[in-house]
């Protein structure tokens, strides 16, 4: 048998499935707090999570493949959620997700290091779209302008 502690990130992840009592049926809550202590989650840390629930490294990809919110590779520094429901959709979401792509040199759900762009279905702020959520602060009539602006507030630390 191979030992699977054998990195920092394996024994991070072994600790998590250990708080949560190494329940198969605790899956997501795991996942998210491995997402959210290291950013994403790699290879090592979804072998060593199977490996302590006894399930399969397939059913945590499925999972983790199915979930748009679960992150396989370090997520960029600022993330900006742009609504492409249809409310949104219907008051210019499509013409802000190009000139955002323009103006961060950036594509929608690519990863980038400084500015990612993510695609979102519905933030619940369809009266005001286009909406864009930035560090899960949501906004409403959302245009290149104000973007541009909210991003660099938000990247400085100013948080308004």
């Amino acid at each position: 048998m191979v030992t699977l502690l054998n990195t920092v990130e394996d024994k991070f992840a072994r600790s998590i499935c250990a708080e949560h009592g190494d329940k198969a049926d605790e899956l997501l809550e795991i996942l998210h707090e491995v997402q959210n202590q290291k950013g994403y989650l790699s290879d090592g840390a979804m072998r060593t999570i199977a490996h302590a629930l006894n399930i399969s490294r397939a059913e945590i990809h499925g999972v983790v493949s199915f979930y748009h919110d679960y992150k396989r590779e370090a997520a960029a520094k600022q993330t900006i959620k742009i609504c492409r429901a249809e409310a949104c959709q219907a008051i210019g979401a499509d013409a802000l997700i190009a000139q955002a792509e323009a103006a961060f040199g950036t594509t929608l759900d690519a990863q980038s290091k400084e500015i990612g762009l993510e695609a979102t279905y519905c933030l619940g702020n369809c009266a005001l779209g286009p909406a864009v959520m930035i560090e899960n602060k949501l906004y409403g009539r959302v245009d290149i302008a104000k973007l541009k602006n909210l991003s660099m507030k938000h990247r400085e630390g100013s948080k308004s």
